[in-house]
């Protein structure tokens, strides 16, 4: 209610805590993906990993309204040695629990650990069906560690009789990749994977054309001008749902507004000073919702925002 009345007075109030949020368990990663921070090693802010004190506390002040928690920013969860402790605990407080990883780390023995842990989602980043083609996005990836651990959660799942995690296969659409959109439905069938979400690629240098852009426009953010030049296809509007539903919280505490804010740049506060409660009500949080509100062209993390543009099959 807050954010549509928000929308239609042009001005932002705020009732209520969110009811989802994203937790960041590490910034480290063991791929060098080349259009993300963590795989590029080129943030400003400081790499770590999630302390789980600090997380339980976090989690003990938002529980009551949260319903949904990611446990993903940058970085490969499962590096981090306490994550699936972390899961068990917000599972164990009711709130829905997913994830992103690629894969990489998912042993018999962390598989189960994972089932045991009543995560709720688990996605699985695949982008591309030989190594081939998987290794020129996932750089330093393996596609036989992707398969191999999709395989042992399916395990896990069946040894412990368990529904959950609903496992989702993820494929980044990029040029490298997107013969092979087909070959990725038929290999997560053949796995018993649950879904298949093509998610399309945000790209830093796009205006000049990059060698990442999909042909296929259903696959992807930008459309070619008439000039030669690309912008991005969705229109900007001056709203969002997220500044009044969610939340990120870095590793180490501070609070950005959303996970387009990849080097935490929009601090609106730091939960190791502060309770979150008067953090989210902050004039400093109200002021950017109401810069949201005004032009979201000026601000810097909006322009290339993939708000309407993730194709579910």
């Amino acid at each position: 209610m807050s954010y549509f009345i928000s929308k239609t007075i042009k001005k932002p109030i705020s009732v209520g805590l969110p009811i989802s949020m994203s937790i960041e368990p590490t910034t480290s990663c063991n791929l060098r993906c080349p259009e993300c921070p963590s795989g590029l090693r080129n943030f400003t802010r400081a790499t770590g990993m999630l302390n789980p004190t600090f997380f339980q506390q976090t989690i003990d002040s938002v529980y009551k309204e949260l319903i949904y928690l990611t446990f993903y920013f940058q970085g490969e969860p499962y590096l981090n040695p306490h994550f699936l402790e972390m899961v068990r605990y917000a599972s164990d407080k009711g709130i829905y629990t997913s994830t992103s990883t690629n894969a990489h780390f998912l042993t018999k023995e962390q598989a189960l650990k994972t089932v045991e842990s009543k995560l709720d989602k688990l996605i699985i980043s695949i982008d591309g069906t030989t190594q081939e083609t998987y290794q020129q996005y996932r750089v330093g990836g393996d596609l036989h560690k992707v398969i191999e651990g999709t395989n042992h959660i399916i395990w896990a799942k069946n040894k412990l009789k368990s529904r959950t995690p609903y496992v989702v296969f993820q494929f980044l659409v990029v040029q490298p990749n997107e013969h092979q959109i087909n070959d990725v439905q038929k290999l997560a069938k053949e796995l018993g994977v649950n879904e298949v979400v093509f998610k399309t690629a945000q790209i830093y240098n796009y205006v000049n054309g990059n060698k990442l852009i999909p042909e296929h426009i259903e696959y992807s953010r930008y459309k070619k001008n008439a000039d030669g030049t690309y912008s991005i296809k969705n229109k900007l509007l001056n709203q969002c749902w997220r500044m009044w539903s969610g939340c990120v919280v870095t590793w180490d505490g501070l609070v950005v507004p959303c996970c387009f804010d990849k080097d935490a740049s929009h601090q609106m506060g730091d939960l190791k000073k502060e309770a979150f409660q008067t953090l989210w009500r902050s004039r400093k949080y109200q002021n950017f919702r109401q810069s949201i509100l005004k032009s979201r062209q000026e601000i810097d993390i909006c322009k290339n925002c993939s708000e309407g543009t993730k194709v579910w099959t």
